[in-house]
């Protein structure tokens, strides 16, 4: 497996995407759809996981004229990939939460 990519945003926010159903394949869009995301940030991420061994990729087998759509480039989390993206998404929300945001403090005292 090739180095880590940096772990961003974008890239926290695209493997949050995958994370919520690790076994399923997405393309491009849908996860521009759900990051909110534009292709000039989503694609290179892809392309940066993909090289990095996160990511399996493979080229849908339709006909574009019939399909009425260009061939779909599908990506899914390899099993490698599965393990660093959660190892590293966890980090990277450590690394950037607010301290004290997720802390709650009752009083122990009664009135």
């Amino acid at each position: 497996m090739a180095s880590s990519p940096r772990m961003t945003a974008a890239v926290a926010g695209v493997l949050a995407a995958f994370l919520t159903d690790p076994a399923a394949e997405r393309y491009g869009l849908d996860i521009m759809q759900v990051t909110g995301y534009p292709s000039g940030t989503v694609y290179p991420i892809l392309s940066r996981l993909q090289h990095a061994g996160w990511l399996d990729a493979h080229w849908e087998d339709i006909d574009p004229s019939a399909a009425g759509r260009p061939a779909r480039r599908w990506y899914r989390l390899s099993a490698d990939g599965l393990v660093a993206a959660r190892a590293g998404l966890a980090a990277y929300r450590q690394r950037t939460a607010t301290p004290g945001a997720a802390v709650r403090v009752e009083p122990t005292w009664a009135w």
